[in-house]
């Protein structure tokens, strides 16, 4: 009788794999086009093969970044720290904002509102803890650009911005 919970977990563990190995999805065959070179005879591709599945979403990313333009906000950002009423460490960021090129110059027509947005944004970031702990890691950095990337199309309105790049960050305690 003390040995049912076992079996049947044993049981339950190799119906789990069983079905496991019977339900994997097949792997896709992906054909590799021969590689060809200038001057060669080279075969026309299938035009019935499947596209390689990222391409596509590789192909558009790697236009937006040729097409974009990173204008460095002059100047870092210095975020105190606060304890209560205490400040309690300074954190010192360089930031930059990524827009298509043709908007470049519209960068530098907005710079005081855009570092206004982004030192609130900061700012916030400070105030709910952002930068508390080993704030470079994992999560709090996320939140930091997201709250960076909001702030930033906030003041541009239609002028498209894809990111805005934290260039340096530093945390000094006093």
């Amino acid at each position: 009788m003390k040995l049912m919970p076992v079996v049947l977990a044993l049981l339950g563990l190799a119906a789990g794999v069983g079905a496991g190995l019977v339900l994997k999805p097949a792997p896709e065959a992906v054909a590799a086009a021969p590689e060809c070179h200038e001057g060669e005879d080279c075969p026309a591709p299938d035009p019935l093969a499947a596209p390689e599945p990222h391409a596509a979403a590789k192909h558009a990313d790697e236009a937006k970044h040729a097409e974009a333009s990173v204008v460095a906000v002059e100047k870092p950002f210095v975020v105190p720290i606060f304890k209560g009423e205490k400040v309690t460490a300074m954190v010192v960021a360089s930031v930059a904002v990524e827009v298509q090129a043709a908007h470049e110059t519209a960068v530098e027509e907005v710079t005081p509102r855009l570092r206004d947005a982004l030192l609130a944004a900061m700012f916030r970031h400070a105030n709910t803890g952002g930068f508390d702990g080993a704030f470079t890691t994992g999560r709090k950095m996320e939140d930091l650009r997201a709250a960076l990337l909001a702030a930033a199309r906030q003041v541009f309105g239609e002028t498209p911005v894809s990111d805005v790049l934290i260039t340096e960050i530093a945390r000094q305690d006093v």
